[in-house]
């Protein structure tokens, strides 16, 4: 071990490198967890909190590099910015993100670890790693939460292979299974390096314990030949396709065509986030339907539903002022009865991606040649935030568009709990890690608040997830088809979903006590 500490940041950067395989597609979670330990160790060996700093922001660095490989692949769409230049953008938004697991590496050293206190000679304990965990649900959470935040890959997701540990979030939250997480790593850093085995026995038992725990409630079984099922198309149109001049006209007949005809059964049809390029809400000024009346577009999609069917369409909404002046658009979601009419409420999308959907500082950013990396010079504008919406026939549905998926604690109303979740994205931008990361994300929403995830994508991955996060039926990568089955049923609200991440607060100071407690007992 001496010899990797004469080199830590060496050491770091291949270790952080190496833990982003523990995260889809790969799935290697013990890579991830022997990481993490290496992290705790050579925290604890740093000199200084500099050195401690310095420490988890190169483990940081790497971690999120790899981790974000597939950002660059949404530079290859845009004709205003080069390809070169999603490499440098990884990297960059790396070297901010890493600074999250620094400020948790300082909290512990500064807080715990006892070099930080001059005494060199001295192992680290179970207070050590029991802070070093409270300190990453903090820091991770301030990820999610800070400048509009970016919760891509909570430490958490890397359970999914063994999804009964993941199912502890319906209890904890996601943040909280992270810290858990970090504790364990930590748990084996004291016993291959220190020989120590009481926190490490104690942390297997309580791991197996809260697996048990959390098994499969049994799920509400719905069956019968009027049982009401969910149909997802995805049409394998990426974003290649937009260089053809029929693109919108394309992408909108394989929708029609992988959707079938009316059944016995009423099917929810479900189709990709802004999939439809053609306007569906009438009263825009006329100069604005240059591809085709909006009545024309609803009675093509209508066609298709029998008499109790409905669908929900992923298209864009116009916003004008009193005078008609354009103000900006929504990345709307629309449902659409047999007859050709909108629901009486839409839902926009409220967590908008920077440079993605809207440009900060436009006026200073466009002149010197940088754009959005979504087609189009209109900014879109943020919804209203989590909403449910009633879905004749199959009941209230929440909404949330592409990523929005992924901030634990932020994706359902709370006032009017919804049956199921719908979360159309658009995929086709993230490359070959990004579609199996943002469903593994969405599976971790499914288990939080025991509500069924309904997904579709234009080019994979779509997906229908139960409520205990077991994938029902998916679509793979770049292939076109569609899947119909019964609609999952939800479970009652988890405790996550009645508390939200006052559970993850409440993981964390129960760690800072257990701490101090043993701290205590050691002095």
């Amino acid at each position: 071990m001496s010899r990797f500490a004469q080199r830590p940041y060496w050491t770091l950067l291949v270790a952080g490198a190496l833990s982003a395989t523990g995260f889809a597609p790969l799935q290697l979670f013990p890579v991830t967890i022997a990481a993490l330990a290496v992290l705790t160790w050579l925290v604890h060996e740093a000199p200084s909190l500099k050195a401690a700093l310095l420490r988890g922001w190169t483990f940081g660095v790497a971690h999120f590099t790899v981790g974000n490989n597939w950002i660059q692949h949404a530079f290859d769409y845009q004709d205003k910015m080069p390809p070169v230049l999603g490499y440098i953008a990884v990297v960059l938004l790396a070297l901010y993100l890493a600074v999250y697991p620094a400020m948790a590496a300082g909290l512990a050293w500064r807080l715990a670890s006892p070099r930080s206190a001059g005494d060199g000679t001295t192992a680290p304990g179970g207070s050590y790693v029991l802070v070093f965990a409270a300190a990453w649900i903090a820091t991770e959470w301030l990820r999610a939460t800070m400048f509009t935040g970016y919760a891509w890959n909570p430490v958490a997701v890397i359970w999914l292979p063994l999804i009964s540990i993941a199912r502890v979030s319906a209890f904890v939250g996601t943040y909280a299974l992270s810290g858990i997480t970090v504790a364990i790593a930590g748990s084996l850093m004291l016993l291959v390096g220190w020989r120590r085995w009481r926190m490490p026995l104690v942390a297997a038992a309580g791991l197996l314990l809260a697996g048990i725990f959390a098994s499969a409630q049994p799920l509400p079984v719905r069956s019968g030949p009027d049982t009401p099922r969910v149909r997802v198309v995805q049409p394998n149109v990426g974003q290649e396709a937009m260089q053809d001049g029929n693109y919108d006209l394309r992408i909108l007949e394989a929708m029609i065509d992988q959707s079938g005809r009316p059944q016995r059964h009423p099917r929810l049809i479900v189709w990709p986030e802004g999939a439809v390029n053609f306007y569906l809400e009438d009263g825009y000024p006329a100069d604005w339907y240059y591809k085709g009346t909006a009545p024309v577009t609803r009675g093509r999609i209508a066609a298709l539903l029998g008499p109790r069917d409905m669908a929900l369409i992923g298209s864009t909404a116009l916003e004008f002022d009193p005078q008609g002046k354009l103000l900006g658009a929504g990345n709307a979601i629309f449902a659409l009865d047999p007859a050709g009419k909108l629901g009486p409420v839409r839902y926009d999308k409220a967590h908008l991606v920077p440079y993605g959907e809207y440009l900060p500082m436009r006026s200073i950013l466009e002149p010197i040649g940088l754009s959005r990396l979504v087609a189009g010079e209109i900014d879109y504008l943020p919804g209203p935030g989590p909403r449910t919406i009633e879905v004749p026939g199959f009941g209230v549905v929440g909404m949330q568009i592409c990523y929005e998926i992924i901030f634990s604690g932020q994706v359902v109303d709370r006032a009017n709990r919804p049956d199921m979740l719908f979360n159309p994205s658009n995929d086709a931008w993230f490359g070959a890690w990004g579609p199996p990361q943002h469903l593994a994300q969405a599976r971790l929403r499914a288990i939080e608040e025991g509500l069924p995830v309904i997904r579709s994508t234009p080019t994979g991955i779509s997906a229908v997830i139960d409520a205990q996060g077991r994938l029902v039926a998916t679509i793979g990568m770049r292939r076109a088809g569609a899947i119909e089955v019964p609609i999952p049923g939800a479970l009652p609200p988890t405790i996550f979903a009645r508390v939200g991440n006052l559970a993850a607060l409440i993981v964390a100071l129960a760690m800072l006590a257990v701490a101090i407690a043993i701290r205590r007992r050691a002095g």
